[in-house]
């Protein structure tokens, strides 16, 4: 049998559509960007797995992959189909979305979407890295609108409760991020975020706590989280991180949480209530890091807002506390401490206590501190030291601080100069100390301030130039820098506190004749007349303001009101233009000494002295001495020399330095007014008014006594008028003569021989004031005027008093006919 020979047998052929599998190792990274855009789940794989590995070398890596279009690809491949393609692309774009560049290109590809969605239950690490590309986005503020636009803040809350501590991290980073945000912050209280974060404090990882706490630290900052903390047992757990001694980095942002959460009454007990109050002064007494002995004593200071939580520190003597960590060499401690004083100390029994501690000198000192926001904190302290105690602002004085809160004035932080206005308010209160204030320069320290631009600032100095200028020696150093000017343009503020303030302070200012027509020459008056005649504006200060002006220069008074009481005293100077309108301007009299001889009304002057004896006085002078001219002070004020007072050196030498300057000053004085308009003499009226001290005084009975004057008034000025030939008296044709004869619009009363109602009127009340009879002056319409007298005619009443009744004294027709006011007698007097 011959063997056949062995035939190898065909194998079958490979199909031809088929790609054989080719492995690929490749060492170049643009390689692995262009596999990207392969159609095959595990090579976009591997290529998202090589990028991810490429990149976690370095931020060089991650924009060179950027730059080769790495970032769009991986972007698309988050939302692949396939799961592990899917994770892979987003490690890779967690790792690269920290760089600056790769962050700029994603703002242009629409990717949050994306990467939010893959926040919902997934892979773990996915959860991981989604979260890492939020946490490094959530920075830029136009990425925190997109993450709350697309929703993204409810599913980052709920990862915080995530099995996987990188999760738990990522996310709390995202949302700490995100809470920068007003809208997210209080997003938060709706989502119920607050719990929580309030869990991650007992974490394992000291970066979750610390992420946490700075994110409970920010959103405790809204009032409704408040609410949520406080329901959520926040207190108890922020108590419990301040007791643990392990978790002494977080007691710092613990601190800070509780001084957000203790707003409220019911926040307060609450704390109270779990010794809360107890365990913060521990922390204040107990020495510890300056930054968390800092915020203990933040904390103390919000505790203390309450008047019965300040009632428990001080039963734990928490003053003594304060005082020594005000000699800490750490400022911020110092910084806190003040600031508790200042907030403690609206306690009246700790103010005591604080001033026997001796913590008011070392306050003092702190003034002199480098640190603008200390030097801020010392004067609040003293602020709320000296509010409402003597002993306290004698204690700052005895200090010397006087002299250190005046530079303070100066102090280009507004907090400080606005709290140092405030002390020198309050130690302006005592006469001994507010001299020592005004020579160390305090009034041209607080008119600077009258300009400042910041509220509160103009606030406080408002206050303490209204303290300070009910001193003489203040007004006059007002008037002599320009600082009434500023003051009145105050009078103006939109802002009602600062208009309140500045009408105060008017209305102190105008507590003597030089410093009221000084008012009125920058425009005082018509801005008052303004400010009360609209019903928004006015306040109970204007008023007064007003009322304070006029009481101080009774012509105006007289021209605006038409009245003047029996208490207005008329002096020499005293002028009447005629009836003005509120809110028109009154003119001074050397304002109408300088018009031309015109047809109106000529304005009557009352000047009593001698003509030898028309010699300006020195201001005091003029106060003291009724017949000192009120238009020559109106002068004088304006030209007065710019020097400001000595400053005080002494109380011996302060005295001594006045007395130099008034008796230095009186020459210069004499010397300007030589040169400025002075008063017409009137020797009538001079005669007039010693007339009257003479015939009418010894009669001694009120009645003939009024009677008596009324006869003089009349005689001199024309005498007796019958109702019936009032036309005959032609009154008007002699005043004109006179105006002509003396080329002016001013004529001295006593010069009026021809006078009707309005200048007997007006004689019957200045005769009245000089020799001590009591009247009223009041103009009514048509050239009418009257005066009104008080006398007891009828029987007494019970209890053996009796009962005044009032009287209009006639002075033309019958002169010394006594008229009952309101009868027919006397309104027939009073009208046409």
């Amino acid at each position: 049998m011959q063997m056949g020979k062995k035939v190898k047998k065909e194998s079958e052929p490979f199909p031809k559509d088929v790609f054989d599998p080719l492995p690929i190792e490749s060492k170049n990274a643009a390689t692995a960007v262009l596999m990207l855009s392969s159609p095959e789940e595990e090579v976009l794989a591997k290529a998202c797995e090589a990028i991810h590995k490429f990149a976690e070398k370095g931020d060089e890596n991650k924009t060179s992959l950027m730059c080769m279009g790495a970032v769009e690809s991986l972007s698309r491949l988050i939302s692949h189909e396939d799961k592990t393609v899917r994770k892979n692309s987003v490690m890779a774009l967690g790792i690269m979305a920290s760089n600056s560049e790769v962050k700029k290109c994603l703002k242009t590809l629409d990717v949050l979407p994306a990467i939010i969605s893959k926040l919902s239950p997934d892979d773990v690490v996915v959860h991981e890295f989604a979260t890492l590309i939020l946490a490094s986005l959530s920075v830029d503020f136009s990425y925190k609108v997109q993450i709350f636009d697309h929703k993204g803040l409810e599913p980052l809350i709920r990862l915080l409760s995530s099995p996987d501590p990188d999760v738990k991290k990522n996310s709390v980073e995202c949302i700490f991020n995100l809470v920068q945000d007003f809208q997210n912050r209080a997003a938060m209280h709706g989502l119920n975020g607050l719990p929580p974060l309030l869990d991650l404090l007992q974490s394992e990882f000291p970066v979750i706590q610390q992420l946490a706490l700075r994110t409970i630290e920010n959103i405790t900052t809204d009032s409704e989280t408040r609410v949520a903390f406080r329901n959520a047992q926040g207190f108890e757990k922020i108590l419990e991180v301040l007791a643990t001694k392990e978790f002494s980095d977080l007691h710092v942002g613990a601190l800070m949480v509780i001084t957000n959460c203790l707003e409220g009454s019911d926040s307060m007990q609450l704390f109270q209530g779990m010794g809360g109050v107890e365990r913060l002064h521990q922390f204040v007494v107990t020495p510890r890091l300056p930054e968390v002995q800092a915020n203990a004593v933040k904390a103390i200071s919000r505790v203390a807002e309450s008047s019965e939580n300040r009632k428990i520190l001080h039963e734990h003597n928490v003053e003594k506390a304060l005082t020594d960590l005000l000699a800490q060499e750490n400022e911020s401690v110092r910084t806190a401490a003040c600031q508790a004083v200042a907030t403690v100390s609206k306690n009246l029994s700790s103010r005591e206590t604080f001033r026997c501690l001796d913590a008011i000198r070392v306050i003092v000192q702190l003034l002199n501190s480098e640190g603008s926001e200390l030097r801020t904190a010392a004067a609040e302290a003293l602020a709320s030291l000296t509010n409402s105690n003597k002993l306290n602002a004698y204690a700052v004085y005895d200090s010397e601080g006087d002299e250190l809160l005046v530079r303070q004035l100066q102090d280009s932080c507004t907090g400080a100069a606005v709290n140092a206005a405030a002390v020198l308010m309050h130690m302006a209160s005592q006469e001994e100390l507010r001299r020592s204030i005004l020579g160390h320069g305090a009034i041209p320290a607080l008119v600077g301030l009258l300009s400042s631009i910041d509220k509160s600032t103009v606030i406080s100095a408002t206050q303490a130039v209204a303290s300070l200028a009910c001193d003489a020696e203040a007004r006059v150093e007002l008037r002599n820098i320009g600082g009434l000017s500023p003051l009145v343009k105050l009078l103006k503020s939109i802002n009602a506190e600062i208009r309140r303030n500045a009408c105060w302070a008017v209305s102190v200012c105008a507590n003597d004749e030089i410093t009221t027509i000084e008012l009125c020459n920058v425009g005082a008056l018509e801005i008052l007349q303004e400010i009360n005649l609209s019903p928004n504006r006015k306040n109970k200060f204007s008023e007064v303001a007003m009322q304070k002006l006029l009481e101080n220069n009774l012509s105006l008074k007289y021209s605006l009101t038409g009245h003047l009481s029996p208490t207005d005293m008329t002096t020499d100077g005293f002028y009447d233009p005629g009836q003005i309108r509120m809110g028109h301007h009154v003119p001074t009299l050397e304002d109408i000494s300088k018009q031309a001889v015109n047809q109106h009304r000529a304005t009557i002057v009352v000047n009593g002295k001698p003509p030898d004896q028309l010699i300006a006085k020195e201001p005091e002078d003029r106060k003291q001495d009724s017949s000192t001219e009120t238009s020559t002070s109106s002068v004088m004020s304006s030209k007065r020399s710019s020097k400001t007072p000595s400053k005080m050196k002494g109380k011996g030498h302060r005295e001594d330095e006045k007395k130099k300057d008034e008796d230095e000053g009186k020459p210069q004085q004499e010397t300007v007014v030589d040169e400025a308009w002075r008063l017409p003499d009137d020797a009538a009226f001079h005669n007039l008014v010693k007339e009257a001290a003479k015939s009418i005084l010894p009669l001694q009975e009120e009645v003939r006594m009024y009677i008596a004057l009324a006869k003089l008034v009349c005689d001199a000025m024309g005498g007796q008028v019958e109702q019936e030939k009032l036309h005959d008296f032609l009154w008007e044709l002699h005043i004109s003569e006179l105006k002509i004869e003396a080329h002016s619009n001013i004529v001295p009363i006593g010069k009026i021989k021809k006078g009707t109602y309005i200048h007997r009127a007006l004689l019957f009340k200045v005769l009245a004031d000089r020799i001590g009879l009591s009247c009223s002056l009041v103009r009514g319409e048509y050239n009418r005027a009257w005066n009104e007298i008080f006398l007891i005619t009828g029987p007494k009443r019970s209890y053996g008093h009796a009962q005044p009744e009032s009287y209009i004294i006639d002075l033309m027709h019958q002169p010394g006919n006594l008229m009952k006011s309101n009868s027919p007698a006397a309104l027939a007097y009073q009208t046409i």
